[in-house]
């Protein structure tokens, strides 16, 4: 019977990996519930006029929510290593997982999840100090563009800043800026139908619920079938297609889902879903990281 040899160096990686993943997790929803008292914070500013400071403080928003992108790349690429974990048997690094390796490198020492630090240490062991030096300074494009992005120190522009307000006022039901209000129509003079025309088929005089539209009068039976109202609950055939409303992020601040030219809005149950997290410590397979690379690429 022929016995394998565990790597002892490749088993610690994959917990590490592990216990990264559980981290930058953790984190995220850290984040996110500071992020939601900030931004009832700052519709407080705008609604009682004080701008300024409110455009000083959701920079802070911003970045945060910069950082909070950052972390769930890292997660994904973490999630990889751990799916091809196969891969990284060998001290030269497989192509398909070089931007994901060289990535964690770059950005792990400028990152609080100290089990990246780790992960960056196990990696740099197994593919030499050159490798890790050619990632640190990324002189061959090999990190991704969004994580370099995401890691730079410039102040964000105005239209984000702007952006941001904009739909945190909207979020939470301030009138800002400052809309004018609109004057409602003057009513209807009786005789005049909605185009102004005098001659309508009722001759300007409205036709009562009790007769229809031919002028005869309806029977009792037909009375009730008028007033009646559907089944509760009854809301006709349910469409097939379900639509996963999208995020607000820094590169898209204001999300939205169309069909064509029409904008659709997420309900209860779409919202419901958007919110539904994988269990922790869950590891997707192979087909549904590469779909979730492309949403994040498409960001």
């Amino acid at each position: 019977m022929k016995l394998t040899n565990t790597d002892p160096s490749q088993t610690k990686l994959k917990v590490q990996l592990k216990l990264a993943i559980a981290r930058l997790r953790m984190v995220q929803q850290r984040d996110e519930q500071l992020g939601k008292s900030q931004q009832r914070a700052m519709a407080q500013l705008l609604e009682a006029g004080k701008i300024d400071s409110a455009t000083i403080r959701v920079e802070n928003i911003i970045r945060s929510d910069i950082t909070t992108e950052l972390h769930e790349m890292l997660e994904l690429y973490c999630e990889l290593l751990l799916a091809r974990a196969g891969l990284m048997e060998s001290s030269v690094c497989d192509p398909g997982l070089e931007e994901a390796i060289k990535s964690i490198i770059y950005a792990a020492p400028k990152t609080e999840i100290k089990e990246l630090a780790t992960v960056r240490q196990l990696l740099g062991e197994k593919y030499g100090k050159d490798f890790v030096l050619t990632a640190m300074d990324n002189s061959d494009g090999k990190v991704n563009e969004k994580v370099v992005k995401k890691l730079s120190v410039e102040p964000p522009k105005q239209e984000l800043v702007q952006g941001y307000l904009e739909e945190i006022a909207r979020a939470y039901g301030v009138d800002w800026p400052k809309r004018e209000k609109v004057t409602p129509p003057p009513e209807l003079i009786d005789g005049f139908d909605e185009g102004g025309d005098e001659d309508n088929q009722s001759g300007g005089q409205k036709i009562p619920a009790e007769q229809s539209a031919t002028g005869r009068k309806l029977s009792k039976g037909e009375e009730e079938l008028n007033k009646a109202t559907p089944p509760q609950g009854f809301a006709g055939p349910r469409s097939p297609v379900t639509v996963t409303p999208p995020r607000r992020t820094t590169e898209n601040v204001h999300p939205k889902v169309t069909l064509g030219s029409v904008e659709l809005k997420p309900n209860k149950r779409m919202e419901a879903a958007a919110s539904r997290k994988e269990p922790e410590g869950a590891v997707p397979d192979i087909s549904d990281l590469e779909r979730r690379f492309a949403a994040l690429k498409k960001r």
